[in-house]
């Protein structure tokens, strides 16, 4: 099993769970890092060519190395990486070996690779039983429900299609659109770190293992419940609702002078409070403006009014009038975020090393806070098998079959000193 993160205050509340994580790309590593976040011991296991978002960028100018960019940075910190060559029988007695010791073992892989390689959930829980195996692919794994398209690949853009949610974003009547970040596998990923947790609880109850699956389309899905109860309550298909939302009024985006805010009063008291703000009280007793109800009647009336107020003001003058009376916040961009002194207090602006880099870089910090056994980011994404030869030596694997192993390509290792 892969080193201990380097310790932070505490070691936190998942030191204790042993992860072996075969997965690349976004859905898979970011589900492993949210554990990894909370102390997990995640071991990356990577064919010995790496994880292909290695590769991806962005790569900051002054780095040396290009060793990974910011991408792979983001997702695989908090983690220990191994590189065995998965189609050599001696890198498959390996990683057995490695999930004789594991609590839960996480691949996204497309149906059937993990059989093929004879490392099937069959396979491993018949030599730990209390394995949880954990999985995420587009169209979710046949043990769980066989998808027509189980064997199909699938991206983030895939699941936020057939998911639903481009159907219902854009602009009114406009066409559909893709969110901005990947939420096709965050939000799986998201779905599968609870799953593993809820499966390892009962592991831990009762010495039994199970399968843990999420489709990336069905997360996405999840996500945009709104959809189901209007087309089954309403027989209606719901499409794009551009900024504003189709229950509740005031709610959404309104125009600045200089950008855009969120403004949200779907209750009779922040109503109230709002229209005063925007010099109508007389339109939080109107019956045609009162209730929420009525306000989605009446939206066009609503939304000029407040729009009227908001057009002729800027975004800090939007706030000093509108910030702690109502839910309010202005549209940000990125380096409103690194100017905004919330997310540095809150501790979700990160410094980590980057091989290759003379000075620091920043990433996102750990959303998830807990008072006891706080989580936190301890060290930076490892290089590609950085810690191959520690963790088996932690195996038992002698300095010769080590050196062995590395003339077969079996197994490959990085070192920050050889850079």
């Amino acid at each position: 099993m892969p080193p201990p993160a380097k310790p932070g205050p505490q070691p936190g509340a998942l030191a204790d769970l042993r992860v072996i994580d075969l997965t690349q790309m976004l859905a898979g590593p970011f589900c492993t890092q949210l554990l990894a976040d909370q102390g997990a011991q995640v071991l990356k296991v990577e064919p010995l060519a790496g994880d292909g978002i290695r590769s991806a960028g962005p790569f900051r100018h002054d780095d040396g190395l290009r060793a990974f960019g910011g991408y792979f940075q983001s997702v695989n910190r908090n983690k220990s990486s191994i590189a065995l060559d998965l189609k050599h029988a001696d890198g498959r007695a390996l990683l057995e070996q490695l999930i004789d010791g594991a609590d839960v073992v996480v691949e996204n892989f497309r149906t059937g690779v993990m059989d093929r390689l004879g490392l099937s959930w069959e396979t491993l829980r018949a030599r730990n039983p209390a394995l949880v195996y954990a999985t995420i692919r587009g169209f979710g794994d046949p043990r769980s429900g066989a998808s027509p398209y189980a064997h199909w690949p699938a991206y983030d853009v895939v699941a936020q299609a057939m998911g639903g949610i481009m159907g219902i974003t854009g602009a009114v009547g406009g066409d559909p659109t893709k969110i901005g970040p990947g939420i096709g596998d965050i939000v799986p990923g998201l779905m599968l770190g609870i799953g593993i947790l809820a499966a390892v609880h009962h592991a831990r109850r009762t010495g039994q293992g199970q399968f843990v699956d999420v489709a990336m389309a069905d997360g996405v899905l999840a996500l945009c419940e709104r959809i189901v109860y209007q087309q089954s309550y309403e027989d209606r298909t719901p499409g794009p609702q551009g900024n504003r939302h189709p229950l509740l009024c005031p709610f959404g985006l309104f125009p600045a002078r200089d950008g855009w805010v969120s403004i949200a009063c779907p209750d009779e008291k922040l109503w109230a409070r709002l229209a005063a703000a925007i010099d109508r009280p007389e339109m939080a007793h109107d019956p045609r403006y009162a209730t929420n109800p009525a306000r989605v009647q009446h939206a066009a009336a609503v939304i000029g009014a407040v729009e009227a107020f908001t057009r002729a003001r800027t975004k800090a003058e939007l706030a000093a009038l509108l910030g702690g009376i109502v839910p309010f916040g202005p549209v940000y961009t990125a380096q409103d975020i690194f100017d905004d002194p919330h997310f540095a207090q809150r501790d979700m602006l990160v410094e980590v090393e980057h091989p290759g880099c003379p000075t620091p870089v920043r990433i996102a910090g750990v959303p998830i806070k807990l008072g006891t056994t706080p989580g936190g980011v301890h060290r930076r994404a490892p290089l590609l098998g950085e810690h191959t030869e520690e963790v088996l030596r932690a195996l038992g694997v002698g300095q010769d079959r080590i050196h062995r192993l590395l003339a077969e390509g079996v197994i490959a290792q990085e070192t920050p000193c050889t850079h």
